[in-house]
């Protein structure tokens, strides 16, 4: 009688409570600044790809890398955290009650504190004064007030960061000896992975770029800076997968009518991904010297252990799927496939992220292996992957995720006909992806760079070969990226439609029950402290002797360039 009273009490336990409606205000503004962000993101994404296909010229006052800065750091740095945010407000208001004021507050500042410095930075981009690029790497350099901007941007991640940890910590205060709601400890894991990376980078603005555009120093450390990038740069990626993880694991269950499967593999694959995510940034570098083979051997094996938790993940969701669909009548071998809700865009979108994601992170690990990243190496197949990784992946579970948090949070709700334009807009995505990123992929193999505007290399036939292809061609990739850009001017409509012009109603926050292990997952799982210790200790491995030899046995830097890419 205990153990199905617990039962009862587990599976309602998030039925009956709502987003609080001030802790909704705040989650919406993030949301809303997020798709004003990918809506001049995509744009500046589609007039490079035209550019780049030659079939349109730029006017004087644009330039090439002016909009490919713009469209790297709207959509994978502005677009991807405002959303990631306003999803941790709403769902940590549903799941462990609504904010108190003092923290809300909190919240409202870091909000405040990331739009300054996201407009800022833009606004340097946009006038030609930033054109560095999605990794600002050095010695490409830009004015002092888009490092400032960079800053606040991170500092105010991570004020609104302490906001969501206060909460979550003072749930566990309030309920000793209960295990946290899989939602406070997913969001707790990703946060703290987001703030242990931002170090790196805040260490690489404040400590060399910004005293470098100030002209407090006549040249730049390259190596250091570009390594201080990839240790965030990588686990960065981890930022964006991990709260589609969290809409895989505890949205898309409810949505399909069932329940997650195991509570302690999800915990499990979370820790593993704070663990395993930030000392691996020696794969982005393994072409560049300055670092020891030895070291990028070390972070190469690192890299490999972080595809476990996403293994992990892959079975316990289709293991989800699996049990659901049998549960619901679904019979034979592949039966249960045809009880799954295919119409709804809920599932649909994430779903289709999520089987993208196979060849996406295959194409991470030949990334990561040494032999292979020699043949692809700043080819347009790094640019080919992570569209479909972060493009994808990613932003297709964001997308699904959007048709209820929206009404969640307006007190709206998602129509047919609504639900009919999110199923054409995931298709369209796709298939745009598909025609993109497959000919980035092809080209990449055939050698065809990354990182430069329109070029026939005096057409040499290799590179006229780029512009001539059947699949493989600049123009495929001009093609796809018209088809997306349809695809994002559609989803912004759906979202300003969600937002202001649904009907009014109550809509639920589809968070599954949670699973039959949930009060027997380890306690060791909610060590933090411990967790947080070993990825203290795996960083300072990886990390301290190669950084001390950057520094001790430094170049003498570089010089400026700002010019040539006016």
């Amino acid at each position: 009688m205990r153990q199905s009273n617990l039962a009862l009490k587990d599976e309602a336990l998030f039925t009956d409570v709502q987003v609080d409606p001030k802790d909704g205000k705040l989650a919406f503004y993030h949301v809303v600044v997020a798709f004003f962000a990918f809506l001049l993101g995509i744009l500046g994404g589609v007039l490079q790809a035209l550019e780049r296909a030659g079939i349109i010229g730029l006017p004087s006052w644009l330039g090439y890398y002016q909009i490919l800065t713009a469209h790297g750091v709207l959509l994978a740095l502005v677009f991807t955290t405002f959303i990631i945010y306003g999803f941790f407000f709403a769902g940590m208001s549903k799941t462990h009650g609504p904010f108190s004021n003092g923290l809300r507050k909190l919240g409202w500042i870091g909000f405040i504190t990331t739009l300054i410095g996201t407009v800022m930075a833009a606004t340097m981009i946009l006038t030609n004064e930033a054109s560095v690029l999605y990794t600002f790497y050095a010695p490409l350099q830009a004015h002092y007030i888009f490092y400032i901007g960079l800053t606040l941007f991170i500092v105010g991640t991570w004020i609104a960061g302490a906001a969501l940890l206060a909460h979550y910590f003072k749930w566990k205060k309030q309920h000793p000896g209960e295990p946290t709601p899989l939602f406070g400890f997913m969001t707790t894991a990703t946060l703290i992975l987001w703030i242990v990376a931002g170090l790196g980078v805040a260490a690489t603005v404040l400590g060399q770029m910004l005293p470098w555009a100030l002209g407090m120093t006549d040249g730049i450390n390259v190596v250091l800076s570009r390594t201080l990038f990839w240790y965030f740069g990588h686990p960065l990626v981890y930022f964006w997968i991990m709260p589609a993880y969290m809409v895989w694991y505890l949205v898309i269950p409810k949505v399909i009518g069932g329940r997650l499967f195991s509570s302690s593999l999800a915990r499990l694959a979370f820790v593993l991904f704070l663990l395993f995510s930030i000392p691996v940034g020696f794969h982005h570098q393994l072409m560049e010297a300055g670092i020891t083979e030895f070291w990028k051997y070390i972070q190469t094996i690192l890299t490999f252990v972080v595809v476990v938790p996403s293994l992990l993940t892959a079975f316990s969701i289709f293991a989800t799927f699996e049990q659901t669909g049998r549960e619901q009548g679904g019979k034979g071998l592949f039966g249960w496939l045809k009880k799954l809700p295919w119409g709804d865009v809920r599932f649909f979108a994430p779903f289709m992220g999520m089987l993208i994601f196979i060849p996406a992170g295959t194409g991470g690990l030949i990334n990561a292996s040494f032999q292979l990243n020699a043949l692809i190496h700043n080819t347009m197949w790094v640019v080919g992957h992570f569209h479909i990784t972060v493009g994808t992946t990613v932003v297709l579970t964001f997308f699904g995720m959007a048709f209820w948090l929206i009404p969640v949070i307006t007190g709206r709700k998602l129509t047919k006909s609504m639900n009919r334009s999110g199923m054409v807009t995931t298709w369209l995505w796709t298939i745009g992806m598909m025609f993109m990123s497959g000919a980035m992929h092809i080209m990449g193999l055939y050698g065809a760079p990354r990182r430069t505007a329109y070029t026939t290399y005096q057409d040499h036939p290799q590179a006229m070969s780029w512009f001539e292809g059947i699949f493989a061609s600049h123009l495929t990739v001009a093609i796809g990226g018209v088809i997306l850009t349809i695809a994002g001017i559609l989803m912004f409509y759906n979202f300003v439609y969600l937002a202001w012009f649904a009907p009014k109603g109550e809509t639920e926050f589809p968070l599954t029950a949670e699973p039959d292990d949930y009060r027997s997952s380890p306690a060791i799982l909610e060590n933090w402290k411990l967790w947080i210790a070993i990825a203290i200790v795996l960083i300072i491995f990886a990390y301290t002797i190669p950084i001390y030899d950057m520094i001790v046995n430094a170049p003498p830097g570089s010089p400026t360039f700002n010019n040539l890419i006016r």
